[in-house]
């Protein structure tokens, strides 16, 4: 007899955000056990099933159907398209497949321009908004909640970035969604997520650090309730606003607490997927920057520039705060390429804070405008710009 895949286990795993080997290691059991698991070539031990139940969220009796043979089991393009039109009837293995692609188009964001994602993550959103609002109150309409949150949180970003963070209305208007559905199933984690992009649209959007302060103050405290990833990460966007508002004392004072809240970090919190060990000097270095003190700022940033290789947008815009402290100090020979090499990644990637940022440094570099050296940045810059 053919094994048959067991989709809908493959989609409960990846809807937790589970591979197959961290799934092998939360269980005990070795990854071709899962592989032979998901293609139904092995059915797991009696007393195996408590503990994959315990892992994925479910009772034992959902363990069951996630490993029912379904000889029928229809594309999941057919499904989610019945579920459209009957919205009603959705089940777990569409909210599942909708889950995915909403993880899907988040890992894509730090490498693909954000308006080349737009369509398929409107698209994905109101998929799942629309879905949400006919769910029944239970695990369906919960897990339509987080995709709600989570997709109303990406698109936020990227109509923020595809405007070149000038359309802040409508970026403020996902985030709300996304806190509102967050609240409704009791998430700290997707609300202080959602409450620190709002922080992000005032402190360099509409450039008012006192919102910017209180909302990412508000995201500290969220936080703490479930994560010292996102309680840092709040802190540390409280320093770079009372930076912005020239408080030094206050702002080392916030980058203390967000060393302390990283300090704290354990391999199960819920928001290690948003912490990279750089962040802290990337933010660190903007306040700096900030403050005015250029020297230390250079150096914090030269740092952070050098690790974030896998993080293009924002290597882009560390790079081009770079370039502002260089020509602060007058180190225009070493602006002059860091500058190329924002650039290079803002063309690439579209980041609106990279090139919001380097626009600001082309601009500081007008009083050498006549220079051969500055006339390619600014032609670089005004490519861009037309593009």
């Amino acid at each position: 007899m053919v094994a048959r895949r067991r989709h809908r286990l493959i989609q409960r795993r990846k809807m937790l955000g589970f591979s197959q080997e961290q799934l092998a290691h939360q269980i005990g059991v070795e990854r071709s056990t899962v592989v032979r698991w998901e293609s139904g070539e092995r059915e797991p031990r009696p007393w195996q099933r408590p503990r994959l139940a315990d892992v994925l969220e479910v009772s034992l009796e959902e363990v069951d159907e996630l490993l029912a043979a379904q000889v029928n089991e229809e594309p999941e393009a057919e499904r989610l398209d019945f579920a459209m039109r009957n919205p009603a009837a959705v089940d777990l293995v569409t909210v599942a497949h909708l889950a995915q692609r909403v993880q899907q188009l988040n890992a894509q964001y730090d490498a693909a321009p954000s308006a080349s994602l737009l369509a398929d993550a409107g698209h994905c959103h109101s998929q799942v908004t629309l879905l949400r609002g006919f769910a029944p109150n239970g695990r369906i309409r919960r897990e339509l909640c987080v995709s709600t949150a989570e997709s109303a949180i990406l698109m936020g970003q990227l109509v923020w970035d595809a405007s070149q963070r000038r359309d802040h209305a409508v970026s403020v208007q996902y985030f709300d969604q996304a806190i509102s559905a967050a609240r409704e199933i009791r998430d700290p984690i997707l609300e202080a997520h959602a409450q620190l992009r709002k922080g992000f649209v005032a402190l360099y959007g509409t450039k008012t650090p006192k919102e910017g302060l209180r909302l990412c103050n508000e995201t500290a405290i969220v936080g703490r309730a479930g994560s010292n990833v996102l309680s840092g990460l709040g802190f540390l966007h409280v320093g770079e606003a009372y930076a912005m508002l020239g408080e030094r004392h206050d702002c080392e004072r916030a980058l203390g607490a967000a060393e302390e809240s990283f300090a704290r970090i354990h391999n199960d919190d819920e928001a290690l997927h948003m912490f990279s060990p750089t962040q802290f000097d990337r933010l660190a270095g903007s306040c700096y920057l900030f403050l005015g003190v250029n020297d230390k700022a250079e150096q914090i940033l030269t740092r952070s520039a050098r690790s974030l290789v896998r993080w293009k947008k924002s290597q882009s815009i560390v790079l081009s705060n770079l370039t502002l402290a260089y020509i602060r100090q007058g180190k225009l020979e070493e602006a002059c390429g860091t500058l190329h090499e924002a650039i290079d990644l803002i063309a690439e990637t579209r980041g609106g804070g990279g090139l919001n940022t380097a626009f600001t440094a082309g601009r500081e570099m007008s009083p050498w405008r006549h220079e051969p050296w500055v006339q390619e940045i600014s032609d670089r810059l005004f490519a861009l710009m037309t593009t």
